[in-house]
């Protein structure tokens, strides 16, 4: 009995430690078939059937939440855009661009952290890239998109739309923006249209463009 009650104590001294090593994990944005997965303070848009940070796996996902696999437990969570007392709240960055060449903005910036030029570009209702851009960047679009037609300079086009998992412009990133690869070579340059700025805070002041995150 006495050694029963030996092992029941080790069991229970071994609790705290197995607590803390379960992930935290948050849902904290939603798509068609994906969601941002925030695992430990590490984001990132995980597709369904597919395993993200901390080997969270999507089962499914729809407007209101996500049921994940975490540590072998299927388990719903709702979409929730709040952070854990322990981490930091998130502080607001903010990237301001002068206009530049031919009365643009151009940005650096990366997509899914490879580096892109970027055209801003308030007409547009989505991030667009063509599809040689999207090839060196690595997206599937044909596998991953949707196909659609869109208006360009030149007339109609094919394209696909598609989530990107990042894009981000100085110190600005934004998680699982709508975009659009355009068949052929237009748009030359990636213009950063309003998928991505609809989620900041911008706007112009004397031939200076300002930027800044939202929380």
């Amino acid at each position: 009995m006495r050694s029963i009650e030996i092992l029941f104590a080790g069991l229970l001294s071994l609790l705290p430690a197995f607590v803390l090593a379960a992930p935290m994990v948050q849902v904290v944005g939603l798509f068609p078939g994906a969601a941002v997965l925030n695992v430990d303070g590490q984001r990132k848009l995980v597709r369904v059937g597919q395993t993200g940070p901390g080997g969270v796996e999507v089962i499914n996902a729809d407007a209101t939440g996500a049921l994940l696999r975490v540590d072998g437990v299927e388990r719903r969570y709702d979409l929730s855009r709040e952070y854990s007392g322990a981490y930091a709240a998130p502080s607001k960055t903010q990237l301001s661009v002068a206009k530049g060449t031919g009365g643009h903005y151009w940005i650096a910036g990366s997509i899914n952290g490879q580096s892109v030029q970027f055209l801003v570009d308030t007409g547009a209702t989505s991030v667009a890239i063509n599809e040689n851009q999207a090839r060196r960047l690595g997206i599937d679009y044909r596998v991953d998109g949707r196909p659609m037609v869109v208006s360009t300079a030149s007339g109609t086009a094919k394209a696909w739309r598609v989530h990107l998992n990042s894009v981000k412009v100085g110190a600005i990133d934004v998680l699982g923006v709508e975009a659009v690869v355009v068949e052929g070579s237009s748009p030359t340059e990636a213009l950063l249209g309003m998928s991505f700025l609809g989620r900041v805070s911008w706007r112009e002041e004397q031939g200076v463009l300002l930027l800044e995150s939202k929380l």
